[in-house]
């Protein structure tokens, strides 16, 4: 392991520098397996299983927190792609229920540390069931590299804070270059296909130019460190950034925050949107654009002064918000990596502006050994 690797730079902590690093680690992600010439995507640690995978009748994603939330964003593409019903569950939910696991299942376990003791049991439990299993991890030879049939490591680079930051974006896509893999030999699926690849190609350049953000996230920050509460809306693919953006928020700021799907907006969160309660929402142009409007709409007309992340030259759209961190465009499914880039930074920016421990928050381990 290089020095420069665990040191902290010009940075001052490792969180803000794990932040700024995503545009190297995404690509050590992709390097050597994504092959943008001819849109081919070979990941070398399932090629011996990956006839059996695509034979299978569903996908599991267990995990525990971040890793919970990288399962939810990929989620919905792997559905797309591999038309296979895909469950997603917290590994200490999972063996508390008793799942029933079939031969054909295929399971995955996603984990930076590859040692996080619920998802270690949920794996001995699926294995002991005869599921295949295929672990996501961080780190060579960890209990989950060894235990699983095959796997995906994610080379996000050592991660020294202990709120997730560059593995979530790697997690994200491990599993989207998995489904990207499975759908290969699909020839209806093709366009699309090609779409994504063409997406992860410049995905380097637009999340540094996010990072450029980084000022107008700060003056936000200044504006939102003294509140209470902090309520984060989206919907479709960016539902996982909200749930991961509210978790960062947690873990750093010790602020009470909350992921809400848009979609949920009139069964129950709206009693709590008033022109105190701050509010971010994530709007994309996606498939689900005309519905996250009508969730915007609900909170402006309950004088809520929403802060909204969307895209660079989306007039339409700003004339909503009180305030406004712009990301650019890119494919719908890869949208997650680049909207949940400004709510780390907002959490870390909270938690300095609040005299938090960034590195280490109170009461949190970075690896969970104990259940």
């Amino acid at each position: 392991m290089e020095i420069q690797q665990i040191m902290k730079g010009n940075f001052s902590s490792f969180m803000q520098k794990e932040i700024f690093e995503q545009p190297e680690s995404v690509v050590n992600t992709m390097r050597g397996r994504v092959d943008f010439e001819n849109n081919t995507v070979v990941l070398g640690g399932l090629k011996d299983y990956i006839l059996e995978i695509r034979r299978c009748r569903r996908l599991l994603l267990i995990g525990c927190g971040t890793s919970y939330n990288s399962a939810i964003a990929t989620r919905q593409i792997l559905e797309e792609l591999t038309e296979l019903p895909v469950m997603v569950d917290l590994a200490s939910d999972f063996l508390d229920r008793n799942t029933p696991i079939f031969r054909d299942d295929v399971c995955f376990f996603i984990s930076q540390s590859g040692e996080t003791a619920d998802s270690l049991m949920a794996l001995r439990y699926c294995k002991q069931r005869g599921g295949l299993i295929v672990g996501l991890t961080n780190t060579v030879g960890s209990s989950i590299c060894r235990e699983s049939h095959c796997g995906i490591h994610i080379n996000a680079g050592p991660e020294i804070g202990v709120a997730s930051t560059k593995a979530y974006t790697s997690q994200f896509i491990s599993l989207v270059m998995f489904a990207l893999m499975m759908c290969e030999d699909r020839i209806s699926i093709q366009p699309r296909r090609c779409e994504i690849i063409q997406g992860l190609k410049h995905l380097a350049d637009q999340i540094n130019e996010v990072l450029k953000a980084d000022d107008t996230v700060l003056t936000l920050a200044q504006k939102l460190y003294t509140q209470k509460s902090l309520l984060v809306m989206g919907r479709g693919y960016n539902y996982a950034t909200c749930l991961e953006g509210a978790l960062k928020i947690k873990e750093l700021t010790y602020m009470h925050s909350e992921g809400i799907l848009a979609g949920e907006l009139k069964h129950g969160p709206l009693a709590l949107v008033d022109k105190q309660m701050p509010v971010i929402m994530v709007v994309t142009r996606d498939p689900v654009y005309s519905k996250c409007i009508n969730a915007l709409q609900q909170v402006t007309a309950r004088e809520g002064r929403p802060v909204l992340v969307c895209e660079k030259g989306d007039e339409e759209t700003k004339s909503f918000a009180s305030s406004v961190i712009e990301i650019p465009h890119t494919v719908d499914c890869l949208q997650g990596i680049l909207t949940v880039i400004p709510m780390q930074l907002l959490s870390y920016h909270i938690a300095v502006l609040k005299g938090c421990n960034v590195d280490c928050p109170r009461n949190l381990a970075k690896s969970v050994t104990v259940e």
